[in-house]
């Protein structure tokens, strides 16, 4: 069986990262989230897989190479414009031949694998087989409704009244009858081929659709919120491993890892926690769900929940936390009362507030 990634994606939901970086290689605990995904795929056995690419593929290709670290072989198949997921499938139809397929967007962590999903595809081969999950408010989402056998009744793409509340997780097996599917589809409101419909429309066709409820760890790696989040699923798992250097005036608190050539000076480090190879921390305090990149230099400084990228620099600043710091970014501080900001397109900054004044001048008269 091949498998199919999509990582054209543009990842307007993490600018200004996804300006320079696709959303598909932002780092959760140091690894890029497509390698995540290439381990679920050789967790079931696939050997090869396509991977889609877009505007920043170079990157993609530089990061993953051709694959023989992860176990696979890989086949970059470019996309001019994200046109959406059956588009995808519908450009790769040379590469994926008449064969079955596990289709796997490339900005979903699924961390446990996707091994039980697997398992009932290939004990019923249906023509598809959808990894579903529960939400507790599935309006954004492709809503699923099941029978109680987990035959799949009807797809809804964000529906303003679900019908239930299992949704797609990004991740879909399917024999060769969706070829002919995706190959009807026409585009949508938002103007993208949608996989949903072409999966209706095997539905409608009285082809066998069937769904998995997946139990474990699911996110969209497309928000802020959702990379840290997965950046604390991870780090929990996380073994200590020192291989850099730690000189006795630091503390380390639970599981940590010090990569090579990293330096942890006068500082404690309160797991879990990654310090990137080559990074320095000096007189710093980092708290929990911390991973540091590459390179990086931090200098009296507090941070916890954050993530900060390769060839950072953080020197001086507190309470920073639930924040992600980009590559060879600065964050510094400035003369007391005062706020000196660069700040680029569609970019999010929160500053403390002023304390209000405890007693207000009296109005005249």
């Amino acid at each position: 069986m091949k498998a199919l990634v999509l990582a054209g994606g543009s990842g307007t939901r993490l600018r200004p990262f996804s300006h320079s970086t696709p959303k598909q290689l932002i780092p959760i605990a140091n690894r890029p989230v497509l390698e995540y995904v290439l381990a679920n795929l050789r967790g079931i056995g696939v050997s090869e897989a396509g991977v889609v690419i877009g505007e920043h593929g170079d990157q993609i290709a530089a990061a993953l190479g051709d694959g023989s670290r992860f176990g696979l072989r890989l086949t970059y198949i470019p996309q001019d414009l994200p046109r959406g997921l059956a588009h995808g499938v519908a450009i790769a139809r040379p590469f994926l031949g008449d064969g079955d397929f596990v289709l796997h967007l490339g900005d979903v962590m699924l961390p446990g694998g996707i091994a039980g999903v697997a398992a009932d595809f290939r004990a019923a081969r249906p023509a598809a087989q959808i990894a579903v999950h529960r939400v507790h408010d599935p309006r954004g989402y492709g809503v699923v409704e099941l029978a109680r056998d987990g035959t799949v009744l009807r797809l809804t793409e964000k529906p303003g009244s679900p019908c239930g509340d299992q949704v797609i997780t990004g991740v879909y097996f399917f024999t060769a009858a969706v070829h002919e599917a995706v190959a009807a589809v026409r585009p949508s409101a938002r103007g993208e081929l949608e996989i949903t419909d072409a999966i209706q429309r095997l539905l409608s066709a009285g082809t066998p659709v069937r769904a998995t409820r997946h139990q474990g760890f699911v996110r969209d790696t497309g928000r802020v919120d959702d990379v840290l989040e997965c950046n604390r699923w991870v780090l929990d798992r996380l073994r200590t491993a020192v291989s850099g250097e730690v000189d006795d005036r630091s503390v380390l608190a639970g599981p940590v890892v010090v990569e090579a050539g990293a330096r942890v000076l006068d500082s404690r480090i309160t797991g879990p926690a990654i310090i990137g190879a080559g990074t320095c921390v000096r007189g710093c305090h980092i708290g929990p769900h911390t991973s540091l990149g590459r390179g990086c230099v931090l200098r009296d400084s507090r941070l916890e929940y954050s993530i900060v990228l390769d060839g950072a620099t953080v020197s001086g600043v507190g309470g920073i936390h639930g924040s992600v710091i980009g590559r060879s970014a600065h964050v510094g501080t400035v003369a007391a009362r005062r706020r000196r900001l660069f700040i680029g397109d569609h970019c999010r900054v929160e500053v403390d507030r002023p304390a209000e004044p405890a007693v207000r001048a009296a109005r005249p008269g």
